[in-house]
Formats: structure tokens, sequence, C-alpha cells
């Protein structure tokens, strides 16, 4: 068992030899070393030219999409009060565009609408990225 041992310390003792001298060999040659082709480069989108390559691998990331119709601050003692038929005011005014956030970045308005029996919205206007920006400065 001991001989097995030695060998293969031997032989991983002479593999970091043998890289050692082609580094030494690299750099002293003044060649610059090229990074090893790992990964593939990214070819998605090719399909249709006015998507972004790679575009295509995150439209199946699942995001979380909410309708907010609006916001109060309420004390615990009036939360526990609270009973079938409660009515809680919002800040919110009735007729006011609903804010659409998605994973809690407020990403466009709009207002309720009632198709087949369910509720939904119509966008009515979508925040662009330059109006985010200046939200977050305020």
């Amino acid at each position: 068992m001991s001989d097995t041992n030695e060998t293969e310390e031997q032989v991983s003792d002479d593999d970091w030899a043998a890289a050692m001298g082609e580094q030494a060999a690299v750099e002293g040659s003044g060649a610059t070393a090229q990074p090893a082709a790992i990964f593939e480069q990214f070819s998605g989108g090719t399909e249709n030219p006015a998507t972004p390559q790679g575009f295509d691998m995150i439209l199946d990331i699942p995001v979380n999409l909410t309708v907010e119709l609006g916001r109060t601050k309420i004390s615990i003692r009036n939360l526990l009060q609270l009973a079938h038929g409660s009515v809680v005011e919002l800040e919110g005014m009735a007729g006011e565009p609903m804010d659409v956030l998605v994973n809690g970045t407020l990403i466009a308005q709009g207002e309720v609408v009632v198709v087949n029996e369910k509720f939904g919205i119509r966008l009515t206007d979508i925040i662009t990225p330059q109006e985010r920006i200046r939200k977050l400065n305020r």
C-alpha cells in the first residue's frame, strides 16, 4: 500500500513540476497566456435580430406581480378588532390608478377591469427606467 501512495505522490509532484515549467516558459517568452474556452459564447436571440443576445435565458424566470389598491397604517389594537364586514380606509381614492409592482418595484399604473367575472388590471401608464431612477433620488 505504501508503494502505491508514494507512486501517486510522485506522479502528482511530476505534474506540478511540468505545470510550473510550462508557466515559466510562457512567462519567459513574453507571450501572454490565452484563457481556455471553457464556456461557450452566448448565442441566444439569433432567431430574432431585435432580441439582445442571451435575453431568451431570462424569459422563464418567475417574478412576483402585485397590484396595490392602497395602503394604510393601523394599530395592532384596531387590527385585532376587525371582523367580517369591517371596512378599512385606504389612502388611495376611488377611481385613482392602482400601482403595479414587480418584485416590489413600481413598473406601471392601471385601472381595475372585470373580464368573465374575474378581476384584472388594464395598464394605463408604464413607468420608464428614467422615471424609476428619478423616484429613487427623491
